[in-house]
Order: C-alpha cells, then sequence, then structure tokens
C-alpha cells in the first residue's frame, strides 16, 4: 500500500527517553514510565498498558475555587507505561519547560497537559477589579517540569521592556512575575452614546520584566451575572 499519508513526517516519533515532546504541529506524544496531568478529553489515541483518573480540578481547594471563579483545569491523570497522544480542537501545541524559580500564569483554557512535578494553584489577575468579563483568574504553574500549551494559530511572544497591552481574549500566558492591571483602550465621548463601539473597550496591561504570549484570536469570554463575578473575585482571594 503506498500513500503520501505514509510519509515520514506523518509517522510516530520515536524517542529514547519518557517524557512529553511534538508528534507534530497540532499533538502532544507522551512517552509514559510513572503520570502526567492532562486536560478532560484530550486523548486521541493511547498504546500500552495506560489508566486514565478523573481529578476534577485538581483536589478540593482548586475545585472550590474552580467553582467560584470559573477558571481552572478539568483534569485526568494518566498513569502506567505506554505512549499517549493529546490533542485539542487541532490547536497548534507548545512545550516550556520550567526550571526552578519560574512562575507562568495561564489561562486555563490553553492548558493541555503538564509533568506531575508542577504546581499550579488559581489565582486573580492582579489589577482586573471588574472591568472584564473575559476571566479574572488564571492559573499560575512553577516548579520543575513541563507544561504543554495550546494556541489558536502561530502567537507573538512579546517581550514586555515598554508598557504592553494586549486584548484578554487574547493573551495566552505570561510571566508570573509581572505587574498586570487594566486600561481602557476606547475612548469615550459622543459616539460612545450613540452607540459606536470599538470592540476594544478595555486591554490588559503588564509592566516588569518578562514576556506575554499572544494568539491571533480571541476566546470568547466568561460571562456570568455580576453577582457571580463579586463572589467569585471575593472568595476567590480568601482561597488564594
Amino acid at each position: 500500500m503506498r500513500s503520501e499519508l505514509f510519509s515520514a513526517e506523518n509517522l510516530e516519533k520515536e524517542s529514547a527517553q519518557a517524557g512529553m515532546r511534538l508528534q507534530n504541529s497540532k499533538m502532544l506524544k507522551i512517552e509514559l514510565n510513572g503520570e502526567a496531568m492532562a486536560r478532560v478529553g484530550s486523548m486521541v489515541a493511547y498504546q500500552g498498558q495506560v489508566q486514565f483518573q478523573a481529578l476534577g480540578s485538581g483536589g478540593l481547594g482548586k475545585f472550590l475555587k474552580q467553582k467560584l471563579t470559573g477558571e481552572g483545569v478539568p483534569l485526568m491523570k494518566v498513569s502506567g507505561q505506554g505512549d499517549v497522544f493529546l490533542a485539542e480542537l487541532a490547536k497548534d501545541v507548545h512545550i516550556i519547560d520550567l526550571e526552578p524559580g519560574d512562575a507562568l500564569s495561564i489561562n486555563g483554557s490553553s492548558v493541555l497537559a503538564f509533568d506531575s512535578t508542577l504546581q499550579y494553584d488559581i489565582r486573580m489577575v492582579g489589577g482586573a477589579g471588574m472591568a472584564s468579563s473575559s476571566g479574572l483568574f488564571n492559573c499560575v504553574f512553577s516548579g520543575y517540569g513541563r507544561i504543554a500549551i495550546t494556541t489558536k494559530g502561530t502567537p507573538v511572544v512579546l517581550n514586555v521592556d515598554a508598557p504592553t497591552y494586549v486584548d484578554p481574549q487574547a493573551a495566552v500566558c505570561w510571566s508570573a512575575n509581572l505587574q498586570t492591571g487594566y486600561h481602557r483602550a476606547e475612548q469615550l465621548g459622543l459616539g460612545t452614546l450613540l452607540g459606536r463601539r470599538t470592540g476594544e473597550s478595555f486591554t490588559m496591561s503588564f509592566a516588569g520584566q518578562g514576556f506575554v504570549v499572544v494568539q491571533p484570536s480571541e476566546e470568547p469570554p466568561i460571562m456570568g451575572s455580576g453577582a457571580q463575578q463579586q463572589e467569585g473575585g471575593l472568595l476567590g482571594g480568601l482561597l488564594s
């Protein structure tokens, strides 16, 4: 049987070293010898002796925070020995290596998988206030290990060496040490009163030393009542 489908670029990538690697730009391969964490429903294939266990948001504390804030990562623990292939709606997959002292703030919807050696928590985005319905909480990862994230399209990595502003729905992740806030991008005036809007009411602001990853697509805003957002903001802060 012959076909370009069976070309070398489409064949399974083999390695003697366990861990995460890209099978291609849209698919992650984990050569499993132990355990890893992955987004629920992201498995597209596996080989070997592998077990899957649903974890909710990763423990009671994170479960409560996810219920209050609407943020978090629905997780499953993948354990055993074998090869596991993960993907999320044909989004681009990127691998980031975290080292001791590193901390990455990331939109929960962009998390695909991560090593069980990493720690993460759900924290309120500093300076967000009640300015946007795009989600006021992010997942902050730290420790030593690899994390796989997804983007809708090829992203740009902005080095924050000047005041930087990003659409909240396009911000995928950023250095957790950056100072964040919300900036009114749209100028108020007669046109605004008449219902003329730019669609860019607020942007996130970043200051300090670090980077911001921006995707060429906007995630739909997380909608919720003002009361629910206020409750999430108050209790989420208490649980941090």
